[in-house]
């Protein structure tokens, strides 16, 4: 088959979807990326995989600018004659469904959190119903990532319990994230968080946590990993950032391609968000044994047994977010530890990516067949 993956960068496919990608061009299908272009598409052309660049305005929610994008969709999908569309982020899956309708091709959608249009102001709320239906109500397979996400789109009926099909998130390679111990109990408690610099992920709470922990407690050192700069509306500029790394809350570490090495040298890995898919960054931290701390919101509770692989902490509550980490903190190192093993066993039990490439297979296999 000709399979077209469809996303709003492609650094998402290289880093959440290759072992997918790897797993359809080595059952021989010819795949094609379109997306728009970044530095790791000659990365992604290695796999054997054609790119396509697409003009989208990832920020923007102008409704007319957006509805353009099915214009777009429709003229590449008509170039390209793929067999199927396999879709990744809102854009991509809401403006892409219209322009593949239209055109008879089978159109596969994943529902990868719900994202900024569900947390904003009422008409938004409503305009992402609307669209919602409008895009993907008559779809015959939709993957969501997690239960509450299923329920929330069933419960407002914008898309039907026999449409949907659960996934865990894109899944975790198990070897490529390895677990280690935690590193030597020498005092000194290192939390790590993993994101994009933007407020819906919880940033400006980790940073308000951190400055409250260390000035009771010195010995716990906090870390920021990730792109500042990005294109979203909830973008945390410099300005923001430069009084708690002026005062030593935390330590930005910049941006990086491997998050490995700094995971290995945490004791916790902090995702405060507002609410997710499956958060790849508590994922890759479980998988590799680190203990998390996360917020009882749909997506971050699905990841951790909360007690036993990390702790939960109240959403937008920095005070919150600074009890779970001086909790943490205090554990004996053997009990950081057994949180840790917890995790990496739960991830093997019902996240390893294998999982996720026989999902997609499967309902490949049916829409082609289907049509």
């Amino acid at each position: 088959m000709h399979i077209v993956l469809t996303v709003n960068a492609s650094w998402n496919i290289w880093n959440f979807r290759k072992p997918l990608v790897e797993a359809l061009v080595a059952d021989g299908h010819e795949v094609t990326i379109l997306a728009p272009r970044d530095d790791t598409v000659t990365r992604l052309e290695s796999l054997g995989v054609k790119h396509v660049p697409l003009e989208m305005d990832v920020r923007g929610l102008g409704v007319l600018n957006n509805l353009g994008l099915v214009g777009h969709f429709r003229r590449h999908f008509e170039a390209l004659q793929p067999d199927i569309v396999l879709s990744y982020t809102i854009k991509n899956n809401i403006f892409g469904a219209m322009a593949a309708r239209g055109l008879g091709i089978p159109f596969l959608p994943n529902v990868t959190g719900l994202g900024t249009i569900f947390l904003g102001s009422r008409p938004m709320f409503m305009a992402g119903k609307l669209l919602y239906r409008h895009a993907m109500g008559r779809l015959p397979t939709v993957f969501v990532q997690n239960e509450d996400d299923r329920d929330f789109l069933t419960q407002n009926k914008l898309l039907k319990p026999a449409q949907l099909r659960l996934l865990p998130g894109s899944g975790i390679d198990l070897d490529g994230f390895a677990a280690s111990p935690l590193p030597a109990a020498d005092g000194k408690t290192v939390f790590l968080m993993i994101s994009r610099l933007i407020r819906d992920k919880g940033v400006s709470e980790y940073l308000e946590a951190a400055r409250r922990v260390r000035q009771e407690n010195p010995d716990c050192i906090f870390q920021l990993l990730g792109p500042l700069g990005s294109e979203n509306r909830t973008a945390i500029s410099q300005d923001e950032l430069t009084p708690y790394t002026d005062d030593r809350s935390v330590e930005y570490l910049g941006a990086t391609d491997d998050v490995r090495p700094y995971v290995e040298a945490a004791h916790c890995v902090v995702l405060p968000s507002y609410r997710e898919g499956a958060p790849r960054s508590l994922i890759e931290a479980a998988a590799m044994g680190r203990p998390v701390i996360t917020t009882d919101v749909p997506g971050c509770r699905a990841v951790v047994d909360d007690g036993v692989s990390g702790l939960l902490c109240e959403v937008r509550s920095a005070a919150s977010l600074a009890g779970a980490c001086t909790a943490f903190a205090s554990l004996p190192q053997e009990q950081k530890q057994a949180m840790g093993d917890a995790g990496r066993a739960k991830m093997a039990r019902e996240y390893d990516v294998s999982i996720v490439i026989e999902r997609y297979k499967a309902a490949m296999a049916e829409l082609v067949g289907a049509g």
